[in-house]
């Protein structure tokens, strides 16, 4: 009996000892799992749980590794995940490189539309004040507009169209703001060059009509009044909610011009907007505002539907007046200088038939000024465009400079130094604002 009671007892504890031994399971019998995918997965909860720097060694590790593995193109973009969540500048830095590598190596997946998105996401992130550096907006326009051209139908494209109103909405604060700066200096040519700009690119910036007010009032208070009319008929066709549609309306019959009937579009738009559900900002983040340096106010002010301006600014620029001032008083482009009918919500492109001439041209091929010259001008200010001097302007320069400068001499009249002074006079004249 006492033989048979110590068998059973060395048996039972036997049975504890087996259940309490712990098994490894990457290397148990059945384990099936593949090493690339065991990798994959511990790396993965290392950037989850925040060890950022474990996590990309891994995932390195398994590209290194298994370079047929079929987890290289999700470890790629794990890495660029990585960097994304880490945030800073540096990782930011790194995290657009990965994902736009990662679009290179692998174009034809499914994830190459979310790492574009990312790409433009990356630049979103470090999106600073319309009155701050703008290098980031201009790559986020860029990048969001990369983004819908190719995965136009894509479950992303919704955010990516939103963000993208959101980013233009900033980049025309920052114009509106330099615009109105000018206008209220009464600088009526760079006032001009800004605001246009403005109007003809971001139609669904929610300042428009008064940029549009701005420049039908700038245009009235000179010779060629009858320029005005065509930007007050935008305001009343292309925003007929807004509060300044009366006095457009008012402007347009004592012109002399006709009064536009509302886009039906535009009407649908801008109800829309009036209705949509926006975030307010709470009462306790107002007084961060002024330390604070994301751009928060302008986003949430952006418009939440309309299709927004798909094409490169460079594009969206060619053929439109640029005033400048000293010697040369505009560049123009290849165009004739008319501007589109644009409708906001619309495609952002030309919709009308027939465009307003906002700066048109004369008889022939000589086009006329943007900004009308001071009538008033003294005559140094009215030579030619490529910098020749006048008789008049040329002996003032001499007598300036204690030379004198005979016709058909032999070479000793320095007539660099008369030209550079007479461009310098007509220089000072033309930067006056008028």
């Amino acid at each position: 009996m006492t033989g048979l009671l110590l068998l059973s007892a060395t048996q039972s504890d036997a049975q504890i000892l087996h259940r309490k031994k712990r098994v490894n399971k990457s290397t148990s019998a059945d384990n099936t799992a593949e090493p690339d995918k065991i990798l994959y997965n511990k790396a993965i909860e290392d950037v989850k749980h925040g060890r950022h720097e474990v996590g990309r060694l891994n995932l390195q590790t398994l590209i290194n590794t298994y370079p047929d593995s079929e987890y290289l193109a999700k470890a790629k973009l794990a890495i660029a995940d990585s960097f994304y969540k880490e945030g800073g500048t540096a990782n930011l830095t790194q995290a657009i490189q990965a994902y736009k590598d990662f679009g290179i190596f692998f174009p034809m997946i499914e994830e190459a539309a979310y790492a574009q998105l990312q790409v433009a996401m990356t630049h979103y992130k470090q999106l600073e004040k319309p009155d701050r550096d703008r290098t980031h907006a201009r790559a986020a326009e860029d990048e969001f507009q990369t983004f819908l051209s190719k995965y136009p139908s894509d479950k992303l494209a919704p955010k990516a169209e939103q963000h993208l109103r959101e980013v233009q909405e900033l980049l025309a604060e920052g114009d509106f703001r330099i615009g109105y700066y000018y206008y209220v200096k009464e600088d009526k040519k760079a006032a001009e060059s800004r605001l246009r700009s403005i109007v003809n690119r971001y139609p669904l910036y929610s300042k428009s009509d008064q940029a549009l007010w701005m420049l039908g009032n700038i245009w009235q208070g000179t010779e060629k009044r009858e320029l005005a009319a065509p930007y007050y008929a935008r305001i009343v066709r292309n925003y007929p909610l807004s509060p300044l549609v009366p006095n457009a309306k008012s402007r347009l019959k004592a012109l002399g011009a006709p009064v536009p009937q509302p886009d039906p579009q535009a009407v649908a738009w801008m109800t829309a907007e009036q209705n949509a559900p926006r975030q307010r900002e709470s009462l306790i983040k107002k007084p961060l505002r002024l330390v604070k340096t994301g751009p928060d106010q302008e986003l949430r002010a952006a418009a939440q539907g309309g299709k927004p301006t798909m094409t490169p600014e460079a594009e969206n620029e060619a053929g439109i007046d640029v005033l400048k001032g000293g010697n040369q008083t505009r560049i123009t482009g290849p165009g004739s200088g008319l501007v589109g009918d644009i409708t906001p919500g619309g495609s952002g492109a030309t919709t009308g038939g027939a465009a307003e001439n906002v700066a048109p041209t004369t008889e022939g091929t000589e086009e006329k000024p943007v900004a009308p010259p001071d009538p008033n001008a003294p005559p140094a200010a009215e030579s030619s465009a490529n910098g020749a001097s006048s008789t008049g302007t040329a002996e003032t320069a001499t007598k300036t400079d204690g030379a004198t400068a005979q016709s058909g001499a032999n070479g000793t009249t320095d007539a660099n130094t008369k030209e550079s002074t007479s461009k310098k006079k007509k220089g000072l004249k033309k930067l006056i604002p008028w």
